[in-house]
């Protein structure tokens, strides 16, 4: 994987999130691949089929009103770590901002996605 290579899979994902129906999530995610929405969730949402239904649960649909932004942090090997911040709009908006751990699998299709999400007023621990 490279630069490239991430902002591309990163671009697509957004695109997917936009998009009806979740088929463009087999180009994005491998068959087996493990999504887990916070760094704590045990166990991860495992193989594409779930992944599909937790998305259908999570979004609103191809209307969803939001604007997304991201960076790419680090690269190593097939190891990405993503920055975004989503701001939600509609009757009840939302700001995140999250930190993404891609694991890509050969073909470039994310293998492990771990996010790391964070609202303003969310507590921090202190």
């Amino acid at each position: 994987m490279d630069h490239d290579d991430v902002r591309r899979w990163v671009d697509a994902y957004e695109r997917a999130w936009r998009e009806a129906g979740t088929a463009g999530l087999a180009d994005l995610f491998s068959e087996d691949a493990t999504y887990r929405a916070s760094p704590w969730q045990e166990p991860p949402i495992a193989g594409l089929a779930a992944i599909a239904e937790f998305w259908e649960a999570e979004r609103e649909g191809p209307d969803e009103e939001f604007t997304m932004a991201s960076e790419l942090l680090a690269l190593d090997g097939v190891t990405a770590v993503v920055r975004t911040q989503v701001e939600y709009g509609g009757s009840a908006p939302q700001k995140w901002r999250d930190l993404w751990i891609l694991g890509f699998a050969p073909d470039g299709r994310c293998r492990a996605f771990e996010e790391w999400p964070f609202a303003p007023g969310q507590p921090d621990g202190h």
